[in-house]
């Protein structure tokens, strides 16, 4: 083996090689189908997963690991290695033979053979030729032919790997200029070849008679270009192009998405980037329909040194107003405008915003505005408001701060915006000290709440108010508690609250653990409620300024009792909490805004307040018992079982005084002794977990709450299963027992396919409300799923929405979203 250093040919950085046209490929094709111009470099994989299924995303195969390129080096030289060097001195060639090696400025060539035309300045390399750029890319051709400096030259049959996995093959490469590079009869794919047949067509390429790259416009043009899956042709593009993947960010079309529903007809959205500078830039997104015309929506972002805000607007004149008859939608102009933010003070603190403005509440789901798109979840609900918000928030190691203002618009027609409350604003601190207290822990917390709301919320609680709708009526004389609970107070409403709380644990000899704890907590409110007849049914209006204090304590007790068995661990455990403090005092006297909701079960039953929110405290004497067994297995997976019940001891019952709200009422704490209150847990592995709730009444034992859980992972199988059945509450607006089934599954059938399935079905009406069916591919570099939704939706009258979601994406090149709506229909 000879080691050489020669001098070839004036001093020049190295340019960018062929290789980059592989990743380049992927921006194109999709735009080009649809006509378009030049997309943003960035739009392939990024816009994919934007645009497709929140299932599924790529799976990207290991990368190959690649012997790491020879370093850059500032002048001219180059290194050769080779087995002889042969020099040709009446033809003034040199020849390298025999496992040539060419290192250049952070370039490699390798071939059998490379010889050195002094007259022409030009490197030939034959037999197994590799060129290897500083970037990591690699050539591979029978021949290339390269000027001294690697500026220029010509590979035949070229094959390029790209460092993304993204592969291109081409009959011959020409670079001239410095500048251009022409591919003849080129050949692209993201795709893994066939391990099985490498020389199978891969599962989709772009097949284009000449691809040109223009370094100096870092763009890449393609002619006469044909999608092929499979090797079978099945879409051609006679010219189309794109940036090159050098490219960030580059002005240009995005990828397209197509949407469609009776009342606006079909619709495509074709977004125009504008990269404007490195810190912002600018998406015009037009979106045409067919029965509504052009509707115009923007997005302007910007990065700043310490965060980052955005800004939307979107608008439409309507040609068809009628479509939307009978709801807010039928007028001449709808739009709206939004933006976010989110910016740095510290590394502990950080403040922002999000806005929204609207022309009317079905806006943003009749046109699909992106942010306020309903998006279904995994219990079939969606976004059914946008918020308008100031925050600013704080976190240490023990302590944690959030303040915000709140302004909340509903996006259903049912929603009356006076009866909305706006929160002017709400702050929250948690601190706990560091060290111990009198050998326990000490915490504090606070709470400040002020908001506003033009009009009065009342919602129906007897059979004769849900079909007369007496709630809604002017005439003040039927609203009265026996019909309508106050959900929500006119006027404006402030409190503040602070609690200090304390506890340090025993454990005496025998292993019994004793817990004593002690908190006092002060409120101080201000009322002024409008003067309105209706609300001085249920509070006394005008103005006033309350204050509370509550000083509360307690002991919990334990007694864990541990058996061991060859089989695992048992352990039964008694609990007991008995708790003293005075009565509450306000009940009904005052507004509940944030303690509404209130259920009674295995999660609060050893709460020392059960209460949801500040603006209702527990009062009166009160005891917690339970008994709770926990079995171990040594092979993994554990038992579980809790059972217990709350007694009343002295003082005033909270539960047992309904509010404005009633909260507390049929809630199964309203008696002396509450409604008994159990749980049953089984997961024999990690896999696999059943859960069991209920509550049973405190006299007759008979069932008022029921709850079955399981959730299972095994083999190809992903399942969810739960049932609910839940007793009357008349007090609180449920008449009738309510009783359904919410299932979700997943299938993966290989490891590419996979099927999907959830419903929802109401007993009570013998209905299906919420469906959902799907099927999906995925691998290496193509996404497709199709899913069929139909969701409940309230907009005045109970509908059915049905929608059939179309979700394709090629890695590298990008994917688009169809949407088609298929009408409403009434349940039956």
């Amino acid at each position: 083996m000879s080691t050489a250093r020669l001098r070839i040919g004036p001093t020049l950085p190295c340019p960018r090689m062929l290789a980059f046209v592989a990743l380049a490929l992927a921006l194109v094709f999709t735009d080009a189908l649809l006509g378009l111009r030049p997309a943003l470099a960035q739009v392939g994989d990024r816009g994919a997963r934007k645009a497709l299924s929140p299932f599924l995303t790529f799976r990207q195969p290991p990368r190959k690991t690649r012997p790491a390129p020879a370093p850059a080096t500032k002048d001219a030289q180059m290194l050769v290695k080779a087995r002889e060097i042969q020099y040709d001195y009446t033809n003034e060639r040199v020849a390298a033979v025999g496992n040539v090696q060419i290192y250049h400025n952070g370039s490699t060539l390798e071939a059998d053979r490379v010889t050195y035309d002094q007259k022409t300045k030009r490197l030939l390399a034959e037999g197994n030729a590799r060129l290897t750029e500083a970037n990591g890319k690699i050539t591979y051709g029978d021949t290339i032919n390269l000027t001294d400096d690697f500026r220029d030259g010509f590979v035949d049959s070229l094959r390029l790997e790209a460092g993304d996995n993204t592969r291109l093959a081409a009959t011959r490469a020409d670079r001239t200029d410095g500048r251009y590079t022409v591919f003849q009869s080129g050949v692209y794919t993201a795709c893994e070849p066939c391990k099985e047949d490498p020389r199978k067509p891969p599962l989709w390429q772009v097949r284009s008679g000449r691809i040109i790259h223009d370094e100096q416009e870092k763009m890449i043009y393609f002619e006469d270009a044909r999608l092929e899956f499979f090797g079978v042709p099945l879409a051609y593009l006679p010219f189309f192009s794109t940036p090159d993947p050098t490219v960030k960010r580059k002005s240009g079309f995005l990828m397209p998405i197509i949407t469609s529903s009776p009342k606006t007809g079909f619709g495509v959205e074709i977004p125009y980037y504008f990269a404007l500078a490195p810190d912002y830039d600018f998406t015009f997104s037009p979106v045409i329909t067919t029965r509504q015309g052009p509707l115009v929506q923007g997005e302007w972002r910007q990065r700043l040194i310490n965060g980052a805000y955005n800004i939307r607007a979107a608008g439409i004149w309507q040609l068809d107003p009628k479509a939307f008859q009978g709801t807010p939608g039928d007028r001449g102009f709808r739009g709206n405008v939004d933006s976010a933010g989110r910016f740095n003070i510290t590394d502990r603190w950080v403040w922002g915003w999000t806005g929204a403005l609207f022309t009317d509440r079905t806006f943003a789901t009749d046109y699909h505005i992106r942010g306020f798109l309903r998006q279904l979840d995994a219990d079939g609900t969606g976004q059914s408001e946008a918020v308008s918000q100031l925050y600013l928030t704080g976190a240490g190691d023990r302590s944690y701060f959030d303040a915000r203002t709140m302004y909340f618009y509903g996006f259903s027609v049912a929603d009356q915006q006076r009866r909305i409350p706006v929160i002017h604003p709400v702050a929250d601190y948690f601190y706990t000290v560091g060290h111990p207290v009198l050998g326990g822990e000490l915490g504090y917390r606070a709470n400040f709440t002020s908001l506003s709301r033009n009009q009065a919320s009342f919602d129906p609680v007897s059979q004769t108010a849900f079909s007369t709708g007496l709630c809604a009526s002017a005439d003040p004389a039927v609203k009265i508690p026996a019909n309508c609970l106050l959900r929500g107070i006119p006027g404006t409403y402030t409190r503040f609250s602070a609690e200090t709380h304390w506890r340090r644990q025993f454990i005496d000899p025998f292993g019994q653990v004793f817990t004593p704890f002690a908190s006092v907590r002060g409120d101080v409110s201000a009322v002024s409620l409008d003067r309105d007849p209706s609300v001085a049914n249920y509070l006394a209006t005008g103005d006033r300024v309350a204050s509370h204090v509550m000083p509360t304590a307690g002991v919990e007790y334990r007694y864990p009792l541990i058996n061991v068995q060859s089989w695992g661990t048992q352990t039964i455990e008694p609990i007991a909490q008995v708790i003293a403090r005075p009565n509450e005092t306000g009940i009904g006297r005052r507004p509940n805004e944030d303690a509404q909701s209130l259920v009674f079960d295995d999660g609060n039953l050893l709460r020392v307040d059960k209460f949801s929110g500040w603006d209702r405290v527990e009062g009166g004497g009160r005891a917690n018992v339970a008994l709770q067994y926990t079995a171990q297995f040594n092979r993994g997976g554990f038992a579980s079982v809790l059972f217990g019940q709350s007694y009343h001891l002295f003082g005033r019952n909270s539960f047992a005084a309904g509010d404005t709200a009633n909260t507390g009422l049929g809630s199964g704490l309203d008696k002396t002794s509450s409604d008994y209150v159990a749980r049953v847990s089984y997961q024999p592995y990690s896999t696999l977990t059943f859960t069991t709730r209920y509550r049973f009444d405190e006299q007759s034992f008979a069932l008022r709450r029921f709850e079955v859980e399981g959730r299972a992972t095994f083999d190809r199988w992903n399942v969810l299963l739960l049932y609910g059945n839940y007793d009357a509450q008349p007090q609180l607006g449920f008449l009738n027992r309510r009783e359904g089934v919410l299932g979700n599954t997943s299938y993966k059938v290989n490891n590419n396919w996979v099927l999907l399935g959830g419903a929802r079905y109401n007993i009570n009406s013998a209905r299906f409300d919420q469906t959902q069916f799907g099927a999906g591919y995925v691998d290496d570099c193509l996404v497709l799923a199709l899913n069929y939704i139909t969701n409940y939706s309230y907009n005045g009258t109970t509908q059915n929405d049905h929608r059939v979601m179309l979700q394709f994406g090629l890695r590298t090149l990008g994917g688009t979203l169809v949407n088609q709506g298929l009408g409403n229909s009434t349940p039956f």
